[in-house]
């Protein structure tokens, strides 16, 4: 028996042998290629946090803990199951060891071990790849950031939206009291009668008269209280207050399909202040 031991042993460490030590050299191979060469003895220095208890359970019972402890426990069960129902079904063959040589029963013996070992190989090998999909999908997972992370990004990019809503809304106030400012300067104000305001200024050498301010319900109220308190005339024209209101912003020129109208309405108040005067 020793010798037929030594005898196996040397045939395993020269069919063994050689794969072992492709294996191991390519291994060490991709990691100097992925990383270069680093020797450091960090990994095994004691490290005090360790043995802090409550990291301990903190790391025992995290959820990656339990989800890699389910995932030992389905392996074994694979595994296992596959190997009692090898068993089961070779049991038959193991009585014949009895009547068998040596040298018969080790052959038999061998070929048995070796089929449950391929067997096995092959249900680890598709557990593997199960797993391989399982941690890149993991990994996916990991990467993606919570709410919170998106908020803070999206702050640290764009800044606070509180404050560029104050900012916003301040800057609203300030075109506000500038188009206030422009109304006493306004030629006429065209009102819808109350819905829509808009106040129209006309000078020598521009080519077209332009919008100085324009307001709906609350906004067009004010625009008409300041423009009865500068004296500006106020004409009732619906369709072309809310025509004006709807294709113009504050300091563009009418469009050139509302000359006539905003012509006939200036030329009337030209008509009214020549009386006046």
């Amino acid at each position: 028996m020793g010798e037929l031991f030594i005898n196996i042993m040397l045939v395993l460490v020269k069919t063994a042998l050689p794969i072992m030590l492709a294996i191991t050299a390519t291994g060490l191979i991709i990691n100097y290629f992925q990383v270069g060469f680093l020797f450091t003895f960090e990994p095994i220095m004691p490290k005090l946090s360790k043995l802090d208890p409550i990291e301990g359970f903190k790391r025992m019972f995290s959820k990656r803990s339990l989800v890699e402890l389910i995932k030992s426990i389905i392996k074994i069960v694979v595994i296992g199951y596959f190997i009692v129902v090898f068993l089961r079904e070779e049991s038959m063959h193991l009585p014949k060891l009895m009547g068998l040589g040596l040298m018969d029963a080790m052959h038999l013996l061998a070929s048995l071990i070796f089929t449950m070992v391929f067997k096995i190989t092959a249900v680890m090998m598709i557990l593997s790849i199960l797993d391989y999909y399982y941690q890149k999908w993991e990994h996916g997972e990991s990467l993606k950031m919570s709410k919170q992370e998106v908020k803070e990004e999206y702050k640290q990019s764009e800044g606070n939206p509180q404050i560029k809503g104050k900012i916003k809304e301040r800057q609203r106030a300030m075109a506000m009291q500038r188009m206030m400012k422009e109304i006493p300067k306004a030629d006429v104000v065209i009102t819808n009668p109350t819905h829509f305001a808009v106040a129209i200024k006309y000078e020598k050498g521009m080519a077209a008269p332009i919008v100085v301010a324009k307001g709906q319900d609350l906004i067009a109220k004010r625009i008409r209280e300041i423009a009865q308190e500068a004296k500006v005339t106020i004409v009732e024209n619906k369709p072309l207050a809310r025509a004006l209101y709807s294709s113009t912003e504050i300091g563009d020129i009418i469009p050139p399909e509302l000359y006539k109208s905003v012509a006939e309405v200036l030329a009337h108040v030209y008509k009214i202040k020549k009386k006046l005067s």
